[in-house]
């Protein structure tokens, strides 16, 4: 897995724990957002990346495909 190479924006509360709990699953980046597609919701890799480095707002829909996929409660995004 790769290493962060910039530093964590403001826009969102939830991006490093996304982040976080993705890699402790061993899931790529690239896999990750596939399975967030095939999940029915429509998400690019730069949006997704944006939202992991906190740098854009992270939606309801985007949260609950994500807590899906992740096979986690919206709750444990925030911790």
């Amino acid at each position: 897995m790769k290493i962060r190479k910039k530093q964590y924006g403001d826009c969102n509360m939830v991006g490093e724990h996304i982040e976080r709990l993705r890699k402790e699953k061993g899931i790529r980046q690239k896999d990750f957002i596939e399975k967030i597609q095939l999940a029915g919701y429509d998400m690019n890799p730069s949006s997704y990346s944006k939202l992991e480095g906190q740098l854009k707002v992270a939606t309801d829909k985007e949260l609950f495909a994500i807590a899906k996929v992740l096979n986690v409660t919206i709750d444990e995004l925030f911790r």
